[in-house]
């Protein structure tokens, strides 16, 4: 609500004659008051008088202002009427309402910057018939608006009055800038056709509601309009005071919260224990022991500078530290030493894989030329083969023939190349592309670098080509000067020794195809399989599944049983799952105490496996002619 009408006194000090209250004597005075014919128009820019209100109003136009001093020395009896349009400066008759108010003018004062200022009181509502004459102002012919008596008796109207100035009272109590003075107002108010008017002359409300209200002839219709509305301002309030409270809490909580960490921030520095502090001389201490070229020390010295610099509450600063920090733990020239045993690295590699003659030669000839020349770029191998052949397990034998740290990254389903180059570090939640990662990780250099899946990496999307960003990391003459978007340096890759698998040579891309060795590992005998069966999966998986050699024995008839009759496959991945589960099916005798075989026999296939699920098909004899042996 504004308080326009409250604020009268400030306007005229100690005048008597001022009453902001309608008597019960005053409103039985006006209601018996005649409308004449005839008025002078007080056309109302941005206001609407309601009868028995005071309140006061600027006089600008000419025509105005000389309305009110003519009158004023008269009998101060005019017409209020608001205009439809505020911003229309010269009003004719049709830009006013059709309702209006006579108005009493009760002071008129000369302000000190020069304009005037009127002190009006509603009477009664007329209603505009016709203009009569427009200079040197307005006077219409007019007639009476509404009925005398609009005094309603019942409890439902009482109970309607008493809601409305409870309303009223609590949107005063709400409001900081309405003065207490208008709860004693409100509840003085004995009449209620002065309450509704009152109230609804000092509504927060738009022109064309005030008009609106002044237009509704009953009572109770009128007082239930202005109910609403009170109660729509009531929430509009309560909504605000909501959200500025909200608002000065978490204000309050942020200057608590400062000066908290500033106090914090003076005790740790005159203990010299600021983490700000402390992360500086942590970093430049481990600085100090990197064997980082030059142009990288010059790097992180810039950027050690720029975080010292910096707020530790602002949010770059975790940008910075994570950025140095990435810089630190990165592996520049820190590398294993090889283990050049040759005779010690056949037999690591002879141990944990049966055959793959072609791929242990190449290691070991890389060894030999390494150990001759005693440094030499590392190879980009590419072990080309069917699934379950021992492509991946391969890498780790061989990290652990050369004493070098291994990694294994799975690139099967890579479709964004910031996962292999990075993202630049003002992003936010930037990191080190999936390579510089696992080099981290590493802590070497040198490590033995699995690319598990190449030919399942996604080509050129709308997130750039994986495939070709790998281009520069598997070319041997180019990996040396690696550039991470992250990191902004260039960083030696040239002595990671990179094996890459692959099933499918056709889905690699053709040029990072041409920068590796393709070793193909072809499937393995019947006899290999029974083999590697032997020395590596039975052992491997009774372990697994805590049975002991002496409690189930595998003879090499029942492997080749197995191998031959429910196996039929490049690899021994299938072998390997129908051993786990033999094994899991006699465990259940073992733990129960029930008798079983101890040595796995035929009895026990057909039981545990069901029939046999691969025949052999013997050669057609006699070779009649224009008869061949089916392959299908």
């Amino acid at each position: 609500m504004t308080n326009d009408g409250l604020r009268l006194t400030d306007l005229i000090e100690n005048e008597t004659e001022f009453i902001p209250l309608l008597s019960s004597e005053d409103e039985e005075q006006m209601n018996a008051e005649t409308v004449p014919d005839t008025l002078p128009i007080l056309p109302l820019r941005n206001t609407v008088l309601f009868p028995g209100v005071v309140i006061p109003i600027t006089v600008g136009r000419d025509k105005s202002i000389r309305l009110i001093k003519d009158f004023y020395k008269g009998n101060r009896i005019i017409g209020a009427v608001a205009q439809r349009d505020v911003e229309i400066e010269d009003p004719a008759f049709t830009d006013l309402n059709e309702i209006g108010t006579i108005a009493y003018i009760i002071k008129l004062l000369q302000m000190p910057d020069g304009s005037t200022t009127a002190i009006i009181q509603g009477k009664k509502r007329f209603r505009m018939l016709d203009m009569l004459q427009e200079d040197p102002y307005f006077i219409a012919s007019v007639q009476q608006f509404g009925s005398q008596k609009q005094v309603v008796k019942d409890k439902r109207f009482n109970a309607l009055m008493s809601s409305i100035k409870d309303l009223a009272i609590q949107i005063i109590n709400l409001s900081p800038n309405l003065p207490s003075d208008s709860v004693f107002a409100i509840r003085n108010i004995e009449s209620p056709v002065f309450l509704v008017n009152f109230i609804s002359s000092n509504l927060n409300i738009s022109l064309e509601e005030k008009q609106m209200l002044l237009a509704i002839d009953d009572l109770p219709e009128r007082a239930n309009t202005v109910l609403g509305l009170l109660t729509k301002e009531l929430q509009i309030i309560e909504l605000k005071n909501q959200i500025q409270n909200k608002v000065k809490i978490d204000l309050d909580k942020q200057q608590r919260d400062y000066l908290l960490n500033q106090q914090i921030k003076t005790i740790q520095e005159e203990l010299g224990d600021n983490p700000h502090t402390q992360d500086i001389s942590e970093l430049r201490g481990k600085a100090q022991k990197k064997l980082w070229p030059q142009s990288v020390s010059e790097v992180f010295e810039k950027e050690l500078l720029k975080l010292q610099r910096m707020n530790p509450a602002a949010m770059e600063y975790s940008m910075q530290l994570n950025y140095l920090q990435v810089l630190i733990d990165l592996p520049w020239n820190e590398n294993t030493l090889d283990n050049f045993d040759l005779k010690r690295a056949q037999k690591v590699l002879d141990r944990d894989h049966f055959g793959l003659d072609t791929v242990k030669d190449r290691i070991i000839e890389y060894l030999a030329v390494l150990k001759l020349k005693g440094d030499m770029k590392s190879p980009i191998l590419c072990l080309y083969g069917p699934p379950g052949v021992g492509k991946t397990s391969l890498g780790k034998s061989v990290a652990e023939a050369v004493h070098r740290n291994y990694i294994r990254m799975s690139l099967g389903g890579l479709r964004d190349e910031a996962e292999i180059r990075g993202h630049r570090k003002t992003y936010i939640g930037a990191m080190p592309g999936r390579i510089l990662q696992s080099i981290r990780k590493a802590k070497a250099s040198n490590p033995v670098f699995v690319l598990d899946e190449i030919d399942k990496v996604i080509g050129a999307n709308i997130n750039g080509d994986p495939a070709a960003a790998l281009l520069e990391v598997l070319d041997p003459e180019q990996n040396s000067t690696f550039y991470d978007n992250f990191i902004e340096m260039e960083y030696d890759l040239s002595k990671v020794m990179f094996i890459a698998t692959a099933n499918n040579l056709n889905t690699i891309h053709p040029a990072l195809r041409d920068r590796m060795e393709i070793i193909e590992i072809t499937g393995y005998l019947l006899e290999e399989k029974i083999e590697i069966a032997r020395r590596h999966l039975v052992p491997k998986q009774l372990k697994e599944h805590g049975v002991r050699q002496d409690q189930l024995e595998f003879s090499k008839k029942i492997l080749e049983k197995i191998v031959d009759g429910f196996t039929r496959e490049s690899g021994v991945r299938l072998l390997e799952k129908q051993i786990a589960k033999i094994i899991r099916h006699q465990a259940r005798y073992i733990v129960t105490g029930e008798k079983y075989n101890i040595v796995v026999d035929e009895a026990d296939l057909k039981k545990i496996l069901g029939p046999v699920k691969f025949h052999h098909e013997n050669d057609a004899a006699p070779h009649d002619a224009g008869v061949v042996t089916g392959l299908a």
